[in-house]
């Protein structure tokens, strides 16, 4: 799975956004469980007018801003269109201290519309929990 860091444009600090969180989440010795997998939305998603695409967007958003306050799942977002042979709009890697809830978020996730009516294909999915780590050096 291959992508780049991406931004939506309301980031408030984007170097951190775009080039030390995906370190900071990924190199963090808490963070020990992790969920990779590679999604492509329907065609229909990019036709939506913009306003109707936010409010999809959103209601996923805080789902997964839900668990994040709450310390139980990190993200990293990659954007990989035109990367892979599956052509995949986006990477997504969640990690946590604990599997449960990561597997209960993309559960969660499944419900809202944005999975259930404009996602085309999930995964496959990565699933593992870490051995060594690299130290954080940010």
């Amino acid at each position: 799975m291959t992508g780049r860091t991406y931004s939506s444009g309301y980031e408030p600090d984007l170097e951190d956004w775009l080039l030390v969180k995906p370190r900071r989440n990924t190199l963090n010795p808490e963070l020990s469980w992790v969920i990779w997998y590679p999604l492509r939305r329907r065609p229909e998603f990019y036709q939506l007018p913009k306003s109707d695409q936010g409010k999809i967007l959103m209601e996923h958003a805080i789902i997964g801003r839900t668990y994040a306050a709450a310390g139980y799942a990190h993200d990293i977002r990659l954007a990989c269109f035109g990367l892979d042979q599956h052509d995949n709009d986006f990477v997504i890697g969640l990690m946590g201290a604990d599997l449960y809830p990561l597997s209960h978020l993309v559960q969660k996730m499944r419900k809202t519309q944005q999975t259930a009516k404009y996602i085309e294909s999930l995964g496959p999915f990565f699933v593992g929990k870490v051995c060594w780590q690299s130290p954080l050096k940010i």
